[in-house]
């Protein structure tokens, strides 16, 4: 299951708890918040969305059809 991503919008705080970032670890608090953010993006668990064109989806479908 996708979990959203942490909120940019008060760029003073770790995204994953919350505690003020320290410079070294900027955007986290700490190398453990860091990594597991890291460890997030890696299992999968952070998703961006994707939209697929109309062009792609058209190829796609092209590709898919058999020749009769």
């Amino acid at each position: 299951m996708a979990v959203p991503m942490p909120d940019a919008t008060n760029r003073n705080l770790c995204p994953i708890c919350g505690k003020p970032a320290e410079q070294m670890f900027r955007p986290f608090c700490s190398k453990r918040c860091a990594d597991v953010d890291l460890h997030r993006w890696f299992s999968g668990r952070y998703a961006i969305p994707v939209t697929e064109d109309e062009e792609e989806a058209e190829r796609r479908k092209d590709l898919n059809e058999e020749p009769d």
